[in-house]
C-alpha cells in the first residue's frame, strides 16, 4: 500500500519536474524558481529557492554523485547549480535560442543533453560544460530525453509521436515512428542492463499524448546494429499520460496523468498495482527515490506530494524481539539465524552442549549476525577460546546453521548467487542478477569484471540497489 506522508506547497505556479538525489529533493515550476529540500525529513534548504531562469523552468535533475543539479527554461539556457551552495556555476545556452525543454546527465556524469522546441539537441561535455555535439529532428519540438544505464547511448521523444536512439556522436542508431500517437511526453530507461549470449538489451518505458504507457526492450547486437520492441502496453489511465519513471532497482513504475491520477505498476509483469488519487489537477511530475521506498509527484495544483511505499519489511527493533532465554526451540527455529538474539545464541548453545560459552558469548554481545561471522581468527583473538577442539567443534555447528538456512525453504532468488546467503542489500549488476552488495563488489575487484552467473564482461560495474527484492525479502521474513 501507499501512504501520502506530506505535500509541499512552495511553488506559485505549475509544478513542472521533480527529482531525487541521495539525499536531495529538488522540484522546479513556471514561477522561474526551484526549490531544494533535504530527503530525510523534506525541509527546505537555507539557500532555496534558486532563481536565475528568466522563464519558466521545465525540468532538472542531479548528476550520480549528487554535487550538481541542471536545469533548463524557456529562456534558452540550461543551468548547473552546486547543491552545496545553491551557487550557479555554469550556464549553458542552447544553440539557436530556442526554449530547451527538457535536460538529462548521463549516470556516469560524463555527458549532458538538451532538447529544445526548435527540434534540435545539444550534447556537452559535463566536467567542462563544452558543447560537444548537435542534432536535430525537423519540424518537431523535443520534449523527452533518457540516457541509457551505461551512458553510451540515449532516446530522445518528441511531439511528432517518435523515439530516436542516438550515440554520443549524435548518430541516429534507430527511429520508432508513430510511438505514441499525438506525441511522446516522457520517456526513461530502467537502470538495469540485461545481457547474454551476443545481445545486450536495456528496458525504455514511454508516455504520450495517446494515454497509453509503454515498455520497450531495445536490443544491441554484437554487429552493432540495434532493435526497438514494445513489450508491454499499460491502459490504467484515461488521459494523456505526462510523466513516467522507473524506481532505483527497476522492478516499479509510476505515471502521471491529465486525469488526475498517478499510477504504480510491477514493471517487469506490466501489473496496476496501485492507484493515487491526491492531486487536483494535472499530474505533470514524478520519480522515486534511489535510497528510501518513496514516490514524489507534482501537478498543476502547484503542489508535490511525498508517498511511501508500505510492504512491511521495516526492521524490527531489538525491543520487539523475545530475548527470553526460555523462548523454545520450535519457536526459534521460525526465526532466521542472522535475526536471534544474544539470548537465541544463548540458548542455543546450552542445546549443542558448548553451555560452557555462554558467559563468553554474553560478555561480547554475540546475536545470531554476529554468530554467522565467526572464525576460526575471531575466536582465538577476540573470544580468546584456546582449545582447539572447542572452537572446532562450535565452527561445525555454525556451517550447520549455515547450511540448514539455506535448505530451510527460502526462496532460492533471495539468496545471493556468490555466498548462496539471505541478501540483506541486494544490488542489480550490469549482468541483470541481483546479488548481496559486498559479495559482488568484492567479486568486481577480484575477478576481472566477469559476471558471476554468465562468466562475460560486465559492461559497467554500477551497482543498482535493488528495493523491490528487499522488499520482497522483509515480507519474507515477517511471514517465517
Amino acid at each position: 500500500m501507499t501512504t501520502l506522508i506530506c505535500t509541499l506547497q512552495d511553488h506559485r505556479d505549475d509544478v513542472n519536474w521533480c527529482a531525487f538525489s541521495d539525499k536531495l529533493f529538488a522540484t522546479c515550476s513556471g514561477d522561474k524558481t526551484l526549490r531544494m529540500y533535504s530527503s530525510h525529513d523534506f525541509s527546505e534548504l537555507p539557500f532555496s529557492p534558486l532563481s536565475g531562469h528568466g522563464y519558466g523552468v521545465h525540468c532538472c535533475c542531479f548528476s550520480t554523485c549528487g554535487q550538481f543539479l541542471a536545469s533548463c527554461s524557456t529562456d534558452a539556457t540550461t543551468m548547473v547549480w552546486s547543491t552545496a551552495t545553491g551557487e550557479i556555476e555554469a550556464v549553458l545556452e542552447h544553440p539557436g535560442r530556442s526554449p530547451v525543454r527538457i535536460c538529462v546527465l548521463s549516470p556516469d556524469s560524463a555527458h549532458l543533453v538538451s532538447g529544445a522546441s526548435d527540434g534540435t539537441l545539444a550534447l556537452w561535455d559535463f566536467p567542462s560544460k563544452k558543447l560537444r555535439r548537435t542534432g536535430a529532428v525537423n519540424d518537431t519540438t523535443m520534449v523527452a530525453c533518457s540516457f541509457s544505464p551505461c551512458s553510451q547511448v540515449f532516446v530522445s521523444g518528441s511531439t511528432y509521436g517518435d523515439l530516436r536512439l542516438w550515440d554520443l556522436d549524435m548518430n541516429q542508431l534507430h527511429a520508432e515512428k508513430n510511438a505514441h500517437d499525438l506525441g511522446v511526453t516522457c520517456c526513461t530507461f530502467a537502470p538495469s542492463i540485461l545481457s547474454g549470449g551476443q545481445v545486450v538489451q536495456f528496458r525504455l518505458a514511454s508516455c504520450g499524448q495517446d494515454s497509453l504507457l509503454k515498455i520497450w526492450a531495445i536490443s544491441k547486437f554484437v554487429s552493432g546494429g540495434y532493435k526497438m520492441q514494445l513489450l508491454h502496453t499499460l491502459t490504467g489511465q484515461s488521459a494523456p499520460v505526462l510523466s513516467c519513471a522507473y524506481s532505483s532497482d527497476g522492478q516499479l513504475l509510476v505515471s502521471g496523468s491529465v486525469d488526475k491520477t498517478v499510477t504504480v505498476y510491477d514493471a517487469n509483469n506490466a501489473v496496476l498495482l496501485y492507484t493515487l488519487n491526491q492531486h487536483k489537477r494535472y499530474v505533470t511530475a514524478c520519480c522515486f527515490s534511489p535510497s528510501s521506498p518513496l514516490i514524489a509527484t507534482g501537478s498543476m495544483d502547484k503542489t508535490v506530494n511525498i508517498w511511501r511505499l508500505k510492504d512491511g519489511c521495516t526492521h524490527h527493533e531489538s525491543s520487539d524481539r523475545t530475548s527470553n532465554e526460555e523462548r523454545t526451540s520450535a519457536s526459534r527455529s521460525k526465526l532466521l539465524v542472522s535475526d536471534w538474539s544474544e539470548g537465541d545464541v544463548s540458548a542455543w548453545l546450552v542445546e549443542e552442549g558448548l553451555q560452557g560459552l555462554v558467559d563468553k558469548f554474553r560478555a561480547n554481545n554475540i546475536d545470531g549476525t554476529e554468530l554467522l561471522s565467526l572464525t576460526r581468527e575471531t575466536l582465538t583473538s577476540e573470544l580468546h577460546i584456546e582449545s582447539v577442539g572447542l572452537r572446532g567443534k562450535l565452527l561445525r555447528k555454525v556451517a550447520e546453521l549455515k547450511s540448514g538456512s539455506v535448505c530451510s525453504g527460502i526462496p532460492d532468488e533471495f539468496l545471493c548467487p556468490i555466498t548462496r546467503e539471505l541478501m540483506r542489500e541486494p544490488v542489480i549488476a550490469a549482468d541483470g542478477y541481483s546479488y548481496e552488495r559486498e559479495a559482488i563488489d568484492s567479486w568486481i575487484s577480484t575477478k576481472n569484471r566477469s559476471s558471476p552467473m554468465t562468466n562475460l564482461p560486465l559492461i559497467t560495474t554500477l551497482l543498482t540497489p535493488n528495493h523491490t527484492l528487499k522488499m520482497a525479502i522483509g515480507r519474507w521474513k515477517t511471514n517465517h
